[in-house]
């Protein structure tokens, strides 16, 4: 059996029972997983400064598979470090709705968020001038908006829906512009892909009027910061919200996955069995998907899917289970689901991820 690589970046809070709670459904999948734990904990990258930053990007290049758990932000970023070294330029976040979670919000949500993860504001640190005023430098690539519209089209064109690029254009008529311009050229090479154009103030209230109107979605940083929380509040738990970040090779190919959850480390909760694993193990699911698995990823989003609509989960989601015990009944659901003759052998080869998510 060929075991697969996969980098973990261990983090802060409620990381290590998110790890275990994947391992729990890793060793219950037919693939051999080879996981290279890095330490990724603050006190770790406070006092190792640049040589923890260094030991995680050599071996996410090494195996270009990644799962990273909530980290806390200190003197500098670490999901903003991630990134700028190893050239992350797409985020996605599906956002859907999910039976058996309560939401003020009462239509059903099936959002793919595609989001430029450089570039706006978030890359500049701003400057002071004078005493009362700041300014903070906006840029807006084209390669980025590139990897990011493709990256959206084929989604799109995967999952047979259509594609929504928003944005300002008609303020911030430079940057905003040259953003939409990259998609529109794009979308010459999907002609079969329906696309269209949404100012990004509209967008947000179309989507709580018309929410299944918009499919795949495609924004610039800030933009998709801001749509992603708003979504994960729409289907009612920041506790199920996946993403996968890419990084792309000259041929408009991905190079390195990560997947990570959205929420953040929970102190508050944290070493005493409360954590909600669902995000994390939809970012497992994301992983499987990108490795060619999609039977496998499948499988195990249709037993959480079933055990939250059941009332088997944790608290915040409805139910009475703790972490481990919600883990166990996952695993359980998943192992009946699972393909009967599946392969026990696969490579650590790169492959290109088909796009299938949560709640597909």
């Amino acid at each position: 059996m060929t075991s697969i690589a996969i980098t973990e970046l261990r983090g802060d809070g409620i990381g290590p029972e998110l790890e275990r709670s994947v391992h729990t459904i890793a060793d219950a999948l037919p693939l051999d997983f080879d996981f290279r734990a890095v330490d990724w904990s603050l006190e770790t990258r406070e006092r190792q400064a640049g040589v923890a930053i260094d030991l995680a990007e050599n071996s996410m290049r090494d195996t270009r598979l990644v799962l990273k758990y909530p980290t806390i932000t200190g003197t500098r970023s670490p999901n903003a470090l991630i990134r700028r070294r190893c050239g992350f330029s797409v985020i996605y976040r599906p956002c859907i709705s999910i039976p058996g979670i309560n939401s003020n919000f009462r239509k059903s949500i099936n959002l793919h968020i595609v989001r430029v993860a450089t570039g706006g504001t978030y890359d500049d640190p701003g400057q002071l001038i004078g005493r009362d005023s700041a300014v903070s430098l906006r840029m807006v690539e084209r390669e980025p908006c590139e990897q990011a519209a493709a990256f959206a089209f084929d989604l799109a064109r995967k999952k047979q829906m259509h594609v929504t690029s928003s944005s300002k254009h008609t303020i911030q008529k430079v940057t905003d512009g040259l953003f939409e311009t990259t998609v529109s050229d794009m979308h010459r090479h999907y002609p079969d892909i329906h696309h269209k154009q949404e100012l990004f103030d509209a967008l947000l209230a179309k989507i709580l009027l018309q929410p299944h109107e918009y499919e795949v979605v495609l924004v610039l940083n800030e933009y998709g910061d801001f749509l992603s929380d708003m979504a994960a509040g729409l289907v009612g738990s920041l506790g199920t919200g996946a993403s996968g970040n890419y990084s792309f090779n000259a041929k408009r190919e991905i190079d390195i996955a990560m997947f990570d959850p959205a929420g953040g480390t929970a102190p508050d909760i944290a070493g005493q069995d409360k954590v909600n694993p669902t995000a994390v193990l939809l970012s497992f699911g994301l992983l499987l998907d990108h490795i060619d698995r999609y039977d496998l990823g499948h499988a195990l989003r249709l037993a959480l899917l079933s055990a939250i609509e059941d009332g088997d989960c944790t608290q915040d989601l409805g139910g009475k289970l703790g972490c481990k015990d919600y883990t166990q009944i996952v695993m359980n659901r998943m192992q009946d689901l699972l393909p009967k003759q599946s392969p026990k052998a696969t490579t650590n080869e790169p492959l290109i991820s088909d796009g299938n998510s949560a709640g597909n």
